[in-house]
C-alpha cells in the first residue's frame, strides 16, 4: 500500500544541481518496510528544475527519512 501527499516548500539551504526556476517538493508516503512488516510514514525531499535543453521539468531526490 502507498500514498502520497505532496506540496512544494522553499529554499532547504541545498544548492540547486542545475537548471533554472529550481524549487522543492516534499512527498510524505506511507512506505512497507519487509524487515519489521509494518507500513512506515517517510518524507521525500525533491529538486524540481527546468532543464531548457530539453524542454523538460527534471526531478532528483535529494533528501529522504522516516517520519
Amino acid at each position: 500500500m502507498r500514498s502520497a501527499n505532496a506540496h512544494s516548500t522553499g529554499p532547504l539551504n541545498l544548492p540547486p544541481l542545475t537548471g533554472i526556476n529550481t524549487h522543492y517538493e516534499t512527498q510524505n508516503q506511507v512506505v512497507w518496510n519487509d524487515k519489521e512488516r509494518t507500513n512506515e510514514q517517510h518524507e521525500f525531499v525533491y529538486e524540481v528544475s527546468w532543464i531548457p535543453e530539453l524542454g523538460m521539468w527534471r526531478q532528483f531526490l535529494r533528501t529522504h527519512r522516516k517520519t
